[in-house]
């Protein structure tokens, strides 16, 4: 009955009850429209998946209440997504710090009144520390006097040593055993993913509950172990494994890539938010640094995500100081025009570090994927931990936490300071006085060389370690590095400036006995600098290292330095470091920061080239279920050319690989008669079929109707252009309407790794 049904309507007779059958699988197929893992998605399908779903919504809220509500919910989602992501990431991002801090006091003692206070804490209530030596009370044990029971002496020294090492090789061995044997995408900073993410490629995974889990657990320990990394870029990758995470409740952004992307963009913001407790420098970051595509909607989004993670870790007010930073700093006296010339110098020496860091661990991360070394990855954090660890003790600005050292960095030297670099001669009455420029005592000179040491210690530290199998944050140690060479500066400006007052430079602006140069403010525009030629940021990175200290007043001397540190740097190589391990790991990554200069046309491009087989292509009406199949398991290709006949070429559209594969195992699945030797069709109309013929296979309904194409005489500037701002996976090349050819994603890349004398090859994912 069916089979003459079938023929009548193919056969053209009178339209029979059956049609509907035929458009069956017009209904939406499951699984059709997703996408497979290391894929790259489709912008335009999923934007106009989404205006669909908005038109069907707003149709319908005029029925009933019910759907009045859910178009109600649905305009809401956003809003609700971003706000548990902010929340979420603050509570986190709280409790790293406190367990951070707890765990790197661990290493040198215990408070034995409380257990879980870190050393700052348990000297709070203490009723017997003296003002110089305001971190020591009787409720805090080095673990010399808890093992020995003396405190002074080298027996307590050398047990000491051998604590702290101990502890930072323990810290360490169980972060990257956690690491490895859990959440392998837990390791690393994170950043050059997420913006890898973002630009549409799926890596499953990566921002799951495991990876968020261990990475939260491994960051803690990572930064105790007294490794050369910060907390900062690991809390970007927390806060968008939150984000990802809680859009699978909704499923406005589940079920859509693009608009899960937009909530990653939020997370990211919420993510240097709570780093830095900067939340508009979050949402600069955002936009600036890893957002791809960026409406307005996700900037008002990810302002208010910011907002959130920052008024959540404000509440948890893990510093006790109860400011959101680390490091805020107030300094006393304005800064003077004359001085613009050092803090460009620092801008030279941040962009000369910068590209010189690049270079340096792009050079190790490649050796390490190259040869045997990498197979370890156990043993290198615990080799890098040992030598960080006994290189480290000996040097008080080494030994203590990155972070507490930026502080002391950033201070200003006044009466309440205890610090080395604050022991100034006064030469009234030999008391040490806070007011003016003064000659350096001998803590200033020994300090000098201590940070002098600690400067080159941490350059060749954060080398190596940047890109091992533990969570490594970027931003702190380049920010000491900058910090350090900036406080050497600014001593040594400020020591000029009181033994030769009467030079032309000094004269006009510093009086004798005033206080003048602030060498605090040079350690804050070091490390921004610094940071700046490392990652190549400048606006964001301005207003972050504001909100970071609070410093409004010194915004232009921040630009300067930024802006000559990323001059310098891109005069050696235009990429940061972000950018630079996007191309080492091969991700399919089309950066909308570089210019393609070249004249090639589309026609060069394209596959198949001049000796390559011809192109894989699937003819609307006249396949069968098996040759279809064929011609899928013979390639490999992500999706196929649909053409009116072999003779014409004509192009109809295109159809994903997965998308057939999908339609065919449901259609087998759920419609009886669909056999090897069924006629597949993309047409409207079933094609005429004989009378004894199976049953036709409609797939018209996974058909592009309208791939992107472009002529063969398309200069290739235009058709990269189209890529970057559409987001397209590939683009088919015609010649006059005639179909020839294809360009994807990865042949753009391809190409542009041939113009610049690369290894084609070397920039594809594996």
């Amino acid at each position: 009955m069916i089979r003459s049904n079938y023929a009548m309507s193919n056969g053209g007779g009178a339209p029979s009850s059956s049609t509907h059958l035929l458009d069956f699988l017009e209904e939406p197929i499951p699984g059709v429209g997703t996408y497979d893992d290391f894929h790259t998605i489709d912008w335009v399908r999923e934007k106009c998946k989404d205006r669909e779903r908005h038109r069907k919504i707003n149709s319908k809220k005029k029925e009933s209440a019910w759907e009045f509500t859910k178009s109600l919910y649905d305009a809401w989602s956003g809003w609700l997504v971003v706000t548990l992501t902010g929340l979420a990431s603050g509570a986190l991002a709280g409790l790293i710090d406190i367990a951070a801090d707890w765990m790197n006091d661990l290493k040198e003692g215990v408070c034995l009144s409380a257990l879980w206070f870190n050393h700052e804490q348990c000297c709070w209530t203490s009723n017997e520390t003296t003002f110089a030596e305001r971190d020591k009370c009787p409720q805090w044990k080095s673990w010399a006097e808890l093992i020995l029971g003396q405190a002074e002496g080298p027996g307590s020294y050398i047990m000491n040593y051998f604590m702290y090492i101990y502890w930072a090789l323990s810290f360490a061995f169980l972060a990257v055993c956690l690491v490895k044997v859990f959440a392998p995408y837990a390791c690393g900073s994170g950043i050059p993913e997420i913006k890898t993410i973002l630009s549409g490629f799926i890596i499953r995974g990566y921002l799951g509950k495991w990876t968020l889990m261990i990475k939260t657990i491994t960051l803690v320990l990572a930064v105790a172990s007294g490794l050369s990394l910060g907390k900062e870029g690991p809390l970007v990758h927390v806060a968008c494994c939150c984000g990802n995470i809680f859009s699978y409740l909704f499923p406005k952004y589940s079920k859509n890539e693009a608009k899960k992307r937009e909530v990653l963009s939020a997370a990211s913001a919420a993510g240097v938010s709570v780093a830095f407790g900067a939340p508009i420098g979050g949402v600069l970051f955002s936009l600036e640094e890893v957002s791809y595509y960026f409406p307005l909607k996700t900037l008002w989004r990810s302002f208010f995500a910011a907002l959130v993670a920052a008024f959540v870790l404000r509440s948890i007010n893990p510093f006790g100081n109860s400011r959101l930073v680390l490091f805020y700093v107030e300094y006393h006296t304005p800064w003077y025009l004359f001085e613009l010339l050092p803090f460009i110098l620092l801008g030279v020496f941040g962009g000369l570090w910068g590209a010189f860091f690049i270079k340096a661990n792009i050079a190790w991360c490649r050796r390490r994927k190259s040869t045997r070394f990498g197979r370890y990855p156990v043993l290198e954090v615990i080799l890098v931990a040992a030598i960080t660890a006994v290189v480290a003790f000996p040097n008080p600005y080494t030994r203590k936490n990155t972070s507490e050292l930026i502080k002391e960095l950033f201070t200003d030297c006044g009466p309440l300071e205890s610090s080395q670099l604050c022991q100034y001669r006064s030469q009234m009455n030999g008391t040490k006085a806070f007011s003016d420029d003064q000659p350096a005592g001998p803590g200033v000179y020994s300090a000098m060389w201590q940070l002098c040491l600690a400067l080159i210690f941490k350059i060749i530290m954060t080398i190596f370690t940047f890109g091992l199998k533990v969570p490594s944050g970027l931003f702190i140690p380049s920010m000491a590095i900058g910090a350090i060479a900036g406080r050497i500066v600014g001593i040594a400006m400020e020591q000029l400036a009181y033994y030769h007052h009467d030079w032309f430079l000094f004269k006009e602006w510093c009086e004798v006995g005033a206080d003048c140069i602030t060498p605090g403010l040079y350690a804050m525009v070091g490390a921004a600098a610094c940071l700046g030629g490392v990652t190549r940021m400048t606006v964001s990175l301005v207003i972050i290292v504001f909100e970071l200290t609070g410093g409004l007043e010194y915004i232009v001397p921040l630009m300067a330095a930024v802006m000559t540190s990323k001059w310098v740097g891109d005069a050696f190589g235009r990429e940061g470091i972000y950018e630079a391990h996007i191309r080492l790991n091969g991700y399919p990554f089309l950066d909308s920061k570089e210019e393609f200069t070249h004249t090639t046309l589309a026609r060069e491009v394209m596959r198949p080239r001049r000796n390559d087989p011809p192109l894989a292509v699937l003819t609307q009406d006249d396949l069968t279920v098996e040759e279809l199949q064929g011609i899928i398991n013979e390639t490999s290709y992500n999706g196929f050319p649909v053409i009116v006949s072999k003779e014409s070429q004509r192009l109809v559209g295109f159809a994903l690989r997965r998308d057939i594969t999908i339609a065919i195992e449901n259609a087998r699945r759920k419609q009886e008669g669909i056999v090897l030797n069924s006629r597949v069709y993309f047409t409207q109309h079933a094609p005429t079929l004989p009378a004894d013929s199976p049953r036709p296979l409609k797939l018209r309904s996974i058909l592009d109707m309208s791939p992107f194409t472009v002529t063969d005489h398309t200069p290739m500037e235009i058709v990269v252009d189209i890529f970057r701002k559409l987001g397209l996976r590939q683009c088919l090349v015609t010649h006059n309407g005639r179909l020839l050819g294809i360009i994807t994603k990865k042949d753009i890349l391809r190409h542009m790794a041939q113009m610049a004398n690369q290894d084609p090859e070397s920039i594809m994912f594996n």
